[in-house]
């Protein structure tokens, strides 16, 4: 079983290139600070838009340097089951402990589909490799459903894991219920973690996180004190961090000439901007992702700015890592200059 707390790592970006030293300095920032694991290459690390010559080195570079530390698992999804295991072998022979496989996207297969192509397949292909299914309708137009799930379970002793991000607790309910107690259900969503750990018909084991690339040691706290059942604990953990959650997606309201409109910057965007702000290697997303509106700059910033007011002891295990001066990059216009569309 997969358990305990792991961060979807950003990729970060100096220019047009992939950041590899900034990107060793990030995962030893993890290493460091108690996290169980780093998946590398998920949404969070940008994988739509990195070339599969780019994805294999940025999985090589963290099977690498996580080696004898700490778990590494590999982003190899796709919507193409023969692109998926060709990653999925370059995974393994780089030595990653398992893979994670996201509901193929766009092309829109059924449930069945997604069992007897897709997963099935990398399962029987690597029977020593733990499979992890990613269940994100949201972003994928598709859906591995809990009973296809359990088939998968019973048929293969290397699907035990599901990375659960539908946002329905009804569906992670069925999943417990279909795959049994043995059966490991790690949360996708940063805000929903401690009730799907608390919740005993979901018994969640723990987080793939995204909040965690900039606070990783109170998110491996949050995970260690629910294993152990001190909710009281965890909680005042979490109510430290919390605001942070909603930096996953920020939605603000910006005026055209035509009418106000919404606008929804989605992961990775807001926590790269954040990691940018606080002086650790980010550079900006990849397009067609882009910068953050000034509306939505301000948030980040106030969040952090209200999170660090709140509880200063949450940012220091990064600002001693990357030496940085919390007060300064949250306080200092030239730390954001250039995040924010209107600085164009």
């Amino acid at each position: 079983m997969i358990s305990g707390s792991y961060t979807a790592i950003i990729t970060p970006f100096e220019g047009a290139a992939v950041d590899y030293e900034g990107l060793g300095q990030l995962v030893d920032f993890q290493v460091e600070n108690g996290i169980t694991g780093v998946l590398a290459v998920g949404t969070t690390g940008e994988s739509p838009t990195l070339t599969w010559e780019e994805h294999n080195k940025v999985v090589e570079l963290v099977a690498a340097r996580t080696r004898d530390r700490v778990l590494c698992i590999a982003g190899t999804g796709s919507n193409n089951t023969a692109e998926t295991i060709a990653a999925t072998t370059h995974a393994v022979d780089v030595g990653v402990s398992g893979v994670l496989l996201v509901d193929p996207y766009y092309n829109g297969p059924s449930s069945l589909e997604i069992r007897k192509e897709y997963v099935e397949p990398v399962a029987t292909a690597f029977p020593d490799l733990d499979i992890i299914p990613y269940v994100i309708p949201g972003r994928t137009g598709a859906q591995l459903l809990p009973e296809d799930l359990a088939i998968l379970s019973q048929n293969h002793r290397n699907v035990g894991t599901v990375k659960e991000a539908t946002g329905n607790f009804e569906n992670m309910r069925r999943t417990r219920e279909c795959c049994g107690a043995d059966f490991s259900i790690m949360s996708g969503d940063d805000s929903v973690t401690v009730q799907m750990m608390t919740d005993p018909k979901i018994n969640a084991a723990g987080v793939i996180s995204v909040i965690s690339n900039v606070v990783p040691r109170a998110i491996a706290d949050m995970v260690r004190l629910l294993e152990k059942g001190d909710e009281k604990q965890a909680r005042a953990v979490v109510s430290q961090i919390e605001p942070l959650f909603d930096l996953v997606t920020v939605t603000t309201t910006e005026s055209t000439p035509f009418g106000d409109t919404p606008c929804r910057a989605r992961n990775p965007l807001a926590i790269k901007t954040l990691i940018a702000i606080l002086g650790m290697p980010a550079g900006g997303c990849r397009k067609p992702m882009g910068k953050m509106t000034r509306k939505g700059l301000d948030v980040v910033l106030e969040t952090a700015r209200t999170v660090h007011a709140g509880s200063p002891a949450v940012f220091a295990p990064l600002a001693d890592f990357f030496g940085v001066n919390i007060d300064a990059r949250l306080d200092t216009p030239s730390c954001w200059e250039g995040l924010s569309y209107e600085d164009d």
